[in-house]
């Protein structure tokens, strides 16, 4: 394994791992980290991904020669044994190698529900929508070059609830649906603006996050944050659709605090309020799944 080979995910998938077994394998490595044993000597603690979940790995030997074959994101081929720690499946790496890339979507979990059947539910949603100008808006904003291709493929955080291939699409069906469920319960909601902040409430995740195996913020992405990249996806789209300013800014508002108003500050509208509550909600139960 002395020079880059130009290999395609194969051998072992981490959701067949188990303890005892020899490894030959490609993964993505989403964590990388130098550590120091007690007795001085350093040891690699990795975390590698696949399509199908995420494992951790550990270099005890040969660290010196090692670490300098591979960076976080790169794909890597890996040979080792399965090992087990506090009744969890970890690699116990010998010997790794930087290897050509492939398709990203070979080494990046995935979405738990087909991308297909997400994608065609929010062109479902849309025309849910009855006012036209926000109907427009939320269509311009879907019809960017680009958008819909990323948001097919993007996570919806880093690290947190929906970090996978297409967890954008699903985490925005999921909130899109509540949302509309719950202004069916209460008629006084305005069902239109409701339904547009939820569609775009996580927009700006197409340009937080970066295309590759895998998840890691964007330079603007790490330097405004989502939210803010998807407001101004929105305001640019409202200037082309001229939707309004008296429908514009409850859109922006809802949309600005879907993670809690401003310090000291309440939520703009009844519609902010349902869609914070449907985004917690989501989240929370896709983390504890």
């Amino acid at each position: 394994m002395g020079r880059i080979l130009a290999v395609m995910a194969g051998g072992t998938l981490v959701r067949e791992l188990a303890a005892g077994a020899l490894v030959d394998a490609t993964f993505a490595v989403s964590r990388k980290e130098r550590r120091t044993r007690r007795d001085g000597r350093p040891f690699l603690d990795l975390e590698l991904t696949d399509s199908t979940g995420r494992v951790r790995a550990r270099v005890w030997d040969g660290v010196p020669v090692l670490e300098q074959r591979f960076e976080v994101g790169d794909t890597v081929r890996v040979l080792g044994r399965v090992g087990e720690y506090a009744g969890k499946v970890e690699l116990e790496v010998r010997d790794v190698e930087r290897v050509e890339p492939g398709d990203p979507a070979e080494f990046v979990p995935g979405a738990r529900r087909d991308i297909d059947d997400l994608d065609g539910y929010i062109d479902f949603l849309v025309l849910e929508i009855y006012h036209d100008g926000l109907r427009a808006l939320v269509e311009a904003v879907l019809a960017e070059p680009g958008f819909r291709e990323r948001f097919r493929t993007a996570p919806a955080t880093e690290n947190g609830h929906h970090s996978y291939a297409g967890g954008l699409a699903e985490h925005t069906v999921a909130v899109s649906a509540l949302c509309r469920e719950t202004a069916q319960l209460h008629p006084r909601l305005n069902s239109d603006l409701l339904t547009a902040a939820a569609l775009l409430h996580d927009c700006g995740c197409v340009d937080a996050f970066v295309s590759g195996a895998v998840i890691l913020p964007s330079e603007r992405g790490a330097l405004l944050g989502h939210v803010h990249l998807g407001l101004a996806r929105i305001e640019r789209a409202g200037l082309r659709v001229r939707l309004d300013e008296a429908v514009l800014q409850p859109l922006l508002g809802a949309v600005a605090s879907h993670h809690g108003p401003p310090e000291g500050r309440r939520f703009p509208s009844p519609e902010a309020v349902a869609l914070h509550a449907a985004n917690a909600l989501d989240a929370r139960v896709n983390d504890a799944l």
